[in-house]
């Protein structure tokens, strides 16, 4: 990846003379959620400001931190098998932290031999936990760190009350709760200063945030009008809580980008029941016609479980009829995965893997067509795009505000700057 020196973000101004020869390094693996990656985020921050210079995964380094994700059994099995790797890689300690230590912390220390698990909490106070590594760093002292990403990510909420009847959130983060308007701002701004464009505002059930007498539409008007912002993206929202609000605010927004991921799960009313979601197929649809309705060029994503619990063919057949009805362009497809403490895994009726995988592949086809439309769509209509990187060969390739992946040769297009174009083929302005 190659990054243009004038306009790549940097977390901190250059170290000051005297900082010792070889400062201490630290690595970063995420696994999961925009949530994690905004998480990770923070806490590499504070080990730059600690004075460690980060490297890139799977390099000898002296911490390997890596956030785990257990919304699966997948997810928490990458999380293990990431820990051992990086050991293999040659890390001095590994920290294993984050939501798959809170689900499973005293098998998985076991599993991986972690130097150090670390739950919620204490993956913030990292820099307290590790040992001495190196006590000859000067913690005053800061050290040069060039942002992996062009797109700033902001946690402001985490946690869930919802209580679906598969997802192991509640228990993983606890009840909601939303970081203060100011404070959350302040990451913004601090962000813009930084020279990001682009701001990403998560949470593990953002529609619900609430401080005070502000909600998220009131974050985001406020967002918008933050100096040298140029695009906002929210990260997933649920159905019920302010999505309506959000399109609103979207059709009439010149910042936040053009792209709504509305979480479906199933399209059959029976499963929904039993996944304890709070809406019909027909009241998501509306939501969703509402959404296309009020901004035609909307990119619409969603998530899908296949193989819940007592799925019968026809249950599958209507989520499937339900998926193509609607005009997504992202459709993210998860074969139910049992999780050990939550009502679902204890269910009657647990499905066998091959017929989830059938399933899955069904749907994850469709998916791809429906992606495939939705992007030669845009050929012959003007686009906005952030670049993220430029090419050997000098293609800038970045994401349009419909979330598509687009590649663009263009001679003076930088990274970290958001331009306008007309694609003019799919196969290689727009990727698939």
């Amino acid at each position: 990846m190659t990054f243009s020196k004038q306009t790549m973000p940097q977390d901190v101004q250059p170290s000051s003379p005297g900082v010792q020869s070889s400062p201490p390094t630290v690595s970063f693996k995420t696994v999961g959620c925009r949530l994690n990656q905004a998480e990770t985020d923070k806490i590499a921050s504070q080990f730059t400001d600690a004075g460690y210079i980060i490297v890139d995964a799977e390099t000898e380094c002296d911490v390997a931190v890596i956030n785990s994700c257990t919304i699966t059994h997948g997810a928490e099995r990458d999380s293990a098998r990431w820990a051992r790797r990086l050991r293999r890689k040659g890390a001095a300690t590994v920290v294993l932290a984050g939501c798959a230590v809170v689900h499973n912390g005293k098998t998985l220390k076991e599993q991986t031999g972690a130097d150090i698990i670390a739950n919620q909490s204490d993956k913030f106070r990292l820099l307290e936990l590790l040992p001495e590594i190196n006590p000859a760093v000067n913690h005053s002292s800061f050290i040069v760190h060039r942002s992996p990403h062009t797109r700033a990510l902001v946690k402001a909420q985490d946690g869930c009350s919802f209580r679906c009847s598969y997802c192991i959130v509640p228990d993983t983060r606890g009840r909601p709760y939303s970081r203060p308007l100011k404070d959350v701002l302040d990451d913004i701004k601090r962000f813009a200063d930084r020279g990001f464009k682009e701001v990403v505002i998560t949470g593990a059930n953002i529609g619900c945030y609430h401080d005070g007498s502000s909600n998220l539409i009131q974050l985001l008007e406020k967002t918008e009008a933050v100096n040298g912002i140029e695009r906002i993206r929210i990260s997933s929202i649920e159905s019920t809580t302010a999505e309506r609000e959000v399109i609103d605010f979207m059709a009439a927004s010149s910042k936040l980008c053009h792209f709504l991921h509305l979480p479906l799960q199933s399209g059959d009313d029976e499963t929904l029941k039993r996944m304890r979601r709070h809406y019909t197929s027909a009241e998501y649809r509306k939501v969703a016609e509402y959404a296309v309705e009020r901004i035609p060029d909307l990119g619409l994503g969603t998530d899908i479980i296949v193989g819940f619990p007592g799925e019968t063919d026809v249950a599958f057949k209507n989520s499937l009829n339900l998926v193509e009805d609607i005009p997504f362009s992202n459709l993210h497809v998860f074969s139910y995965s049992r999780r050990s403490g939550t009502p679902a895994a204890e269910m009657p009726q647990q499905l066998d893997p091959a017929i989830k995988k059938e399933r899955s592949a069904q749907l994850i086809s469709l998916g791809k067509s429906k992606r495939e439309s939705f992007a030669e769509s845009f050929v012959g209509r003007e686009v906005s795009v952030l670049i993220e990187k430029i090419t050997e060969d000098g293609t800038a390739c970045g994401w349009t505000g419909q979330y598509l992946p687009a590649r663009i040769n263009m001679a003076e297009a930088e990274v970290n700057t958001v331009i306008r174009y007309i694609p003019k083929c799919n196969d290689g302005d727009i990727l698939r």
